[in-house]
């Protein structure tokens, strides 16, 4: 078993776990981190799995923006009589998804590259978060659907302007 543009291996929870996470939330297709297995494929287990799910789950959930519960889930695997970890990525549709402490920069923002978390360009995260944002405010309802154009067109009017 080797690591593919959906699988990542981690021999133990780390501190760049987040980064895994978000790069999978970023890409298309979504994608499995486990833990317990190293970069080789070599399956090694977990001890105290309970107590490392918690520690996944609540790192997941403070410690990337927007929320993304609902997008992943931890669960716990027996290979060869060993215990693992698999965490499930959804692609998430309110990209980028970042780590909160570096926020909207390359530094929190990731994306799937082969088998590799590779930082967001400037560009990426501003083109992405257009589309977020574009999407989501077209969306919204006004609670007054009564508007009219008078005030525009009195402004127009004083300045010269006609109003089609």
């Amino acid at each position: 078993m080797t690591e593919t543009n959906r699988i990542e291996y981690k021999s133990k929870l780390t501190d760049n776990l987040e980064k895994e996470i978000v790069s999978f939330l970023n890409y298309e297709d979504g994608g499995i981190v486990y833990i317990g297995i190293d970069t080789t494929g070599k399956i090694i287990s977990v001890e105290n799995c309970d107590e490392v799910q918690l520690k996944i789950k609540d790192k997941i959930k403070h410690n990337i923006e927007p929320s993304c519960l609902g997008l992943f889930d931890v669960i716990v695997e027996e290979k060869e009589s060993k215990k693992i970890i698999k965490i499930i990525v959804a692609s998430g549709s309110e990209n980028p998804y970042y780590i909160k402490k570096y926020g909207m920069s390359s530094k929190g923002c990731f994306i799937r590259l082969g088998s590799a978390s590779e930082p967001m360009s400037t560009s990426m995260i501003e083109t992405l978060f257009a589309k977020r944002t574009r999407n989501s405010l077209g969306k919204i309802l006004s609670n007054r659907q009564d508007l009219t154009f008078e005030q525009l067109k009195i402004y127009y009017e004083a300045k010269g302007l006609q109003l089609n």
